[in-house]
């Protein structure tokens, strides 16, 4: 019995699905403790230690989500599996950066895949001692797989690129973010992405990728895939470079240098402290401008130009320190007259295919 002897915490409000989970994981050898909801897990967790979770991502009471970001206080090295019926990938990224280790969508046709996905998750855990450049290669091993399909098939390029985008305004407590893309046909050279780090720091990029063709999908997840290893660093309290930009894209660059796939970012990375709304901004490449946003007003920030992420003679990005003003709003546009006055307007509308459109678009991160 492959799972004997551990200790497994089931929290899914489907009784019907605990049962059957339930009974294969103890046939298998391990012992399941289970709860219905997300508070009634939080619960267990507190008084009981579990070698592995195993959730559902929408619960009435607490979901999986808001128990993933609860547990990190107290629990965050314990490998965690969201089992789900919703499939939107946002919501698997979402997962992932808050400490999920696997993800599984209902129904699961073969139990044994939820038994190998406790495995590989002990495993990866039991693999702290080995180098960290081999770590962190296991994501782009994966993704390289799907390269020469996205490469070749439009239409999944394109699939896959309105999956990964963030909805065109995302409202977290204290920061809303909000964005346009254009594109002329297929698939987009450009991406966006944020999110919030605990409650004090909010994060925000915008990329640029050569060559403007389908890898850039495949880049973008590769990105994301970056990002979310160095985010979930931060949350096992690791190292804190993903809320320092100029060592963001040090580390940014060496990945993307490293992969071999001659892909190169033009990238605008952005930290902001909610709180005292002090931001840190680096820039790589010069695809980008930054503006300070007054009302009607836009005002340049000055970041020299540098060598694009992915360059092996990549000198260093440029960083700037501001501190926002309650009536202003940062923006990261791409270098088209078009675009500014589109921003000024407050269009804002997420990927947009549009032959009067230069490729491009802009992004604006404001704090209430």
């Amino acid at each position: 019995m492959t799972l004997k002897g551990l200790m497994i915490l089931l929290v899914d409000d489907d009784p019907v699905f605990r049962t059957l989970v339930t009974d294969f994981l103890e046939q298998r050898g391990a012992s399941v403790t289970e709860a219905d909801n997300g508070e009634l897990g939080l619960h267990c967790l507190k008084h009981q230690v579990f070698d592995a979770i195993i959730v559902d991502l929408s619960m009435p009471k607490l979901g999986g989500l808001d128990m993933l970001k609860a547990m990190k206080s107290y629990s965050s090295s314990v490998p965690t599996i969201i089992v789900s019926g919703n499939q939107a990938m946002s919501d698997v990224v979402e997962a992932l950066r808050h400490g999920a280790n696997d993800y599984l969508v209902k129904p699961v046709s073969d139990l044994f895949l939820l038994e190998n996905a406790i495995q590989q998750c002990l495993n990866e855990v039991q693999k702290t001692s080995q180098p960290q450049a081999e770590l962190e290669s296991l994501s782009y091993m994966e993704l390289n797989q799907n390269l020469d399909r996205l490469s070749a098939d439009d239409e999944a390029a394109k699939s896959l690129q309105h999956q990964i985008l963030p909805p065109h305004r995302t409202i977290y407590k204290k920061v809303s973010i909000q964005y346009s893309l254009f594109n002329v046909s297929g698939v987009s050279a450009h991406f966006v992405d944020s999110t919030m780090i605990g409650e004090s720091h909010a994060v925000m990029y915008m990329a640029h990728f050569h060559p403007e063709d389908n890898r850039a999908v495949f880049a973008s997840v590769l990105l994301k895939s970056f990002f979310t290893h160095k985010l979930k660093q931060y949350y096992e309290k690791h190292a804190k470079v993903v809320i320092e930009p100029y060592n963001m894209l040090s580390y940014l660059n060496e990945r993307m240098t490293k992969s071999g796939l001659d892909i190169y970012v033009d990238m605008t990375y952005v930290v902001i402290d909610v709180v005292s709304r002090n931001m840190t901004i680096a820039q790589s490449g010069n695809e980008f401008r930054c503006y300070l946003r007054d009302q009607n007003d836009l005002t340049p920030l000055a970041l020299a130009e540098s060598m694009p992420l992915g360059v092996s003679h990549w000198g260093e990005p440029s960083v700037q320190c501001r501190t926002l003003t309650p009536d202003s709003s940062l923006c990261i546009v791409s270098n088209v007259a078009a675009h500014r006055d589109n921003l000024l307007k407050g269009e804002f509308i997420g990927l947009r295919s549009s032959e009067d459109q230069q490729p491009g678009g802009y992004v604006e991160l404001a704090v209430a």
